[in-house]
């Protein structure tokens, strides 16, 4: 898996640093079998499944690379609650953490609320595949964030909400 990630975080690194911009023409609307879907807050997409292990409809038709890291962020839930984002959704949809961008809700039953935020925006993909990479490496949570952190800190953007590791 550290391999498919690193792979992926190359690809993110030349293609996907455009920031939070996507396609907003999906329907909202429909209803697949076992899944329901809402609409938040700056058009993101909500959907519930059953677990982590059941991706939403929503990353059907992402590149591979998209599905994989929804898949790596659903495993990392409390290294990315403790890792900020930088692309302005803590001040646009009220993220507080990266999880945020991929998780909406996770629930008592165990199902889990995703948001399709981290489907349109390379910046999410990239802290969320980053911070993953370094903490299979043995890099502590506080480290990730300091590093990410400086990465960051020339943006004019505001991170997430996110308490101090």
């Amino acid at each position: 898996m550290k391999v498919k990630l690193f792979a992926i975080k190359s690809l993110l690194l030349t293609t996907f640093l455009i920031g939070c911009a996507g396609d907003q023409n999906e329907d909202t609307n429909q209803n697949h079998e076992g899944h329901s879907h809402e609409t938040a807050e700056g058009g993101d997409i909500r959907e519930e499944t059953s677990g982590y292990e059941v991706m939403p409809a929503f990353l059907e038709e992402k590149h591979e690379d998209i599905q994989n890291i929804y898949v790596s962020v659903a495993q990392n839930k409390d290294l990315l609650e403790n890792i900020p984002c930088y692309c302005g959704c803590g001040e646009t949809v009220g993220h507080r953490d990266n999880y945020d961008c991929f998780v909406h809700e996770n629930r008592e039953d165990g199902s889990l609320v995703w948001d399709d935020h981290g489907t349109k925006c390379g910046v999410c993909l990239e802290i969320a595949a980053q911070a993953i990479i370094d903490y299979q490496d043995g890099k502590s949570t506080k480290d990730i964030r300091d590093d990410i952190d400086q990465q960051y800190e020339d943006r004019d953007i505001e991170p997430t909400p996110t308490p101090e590791v």
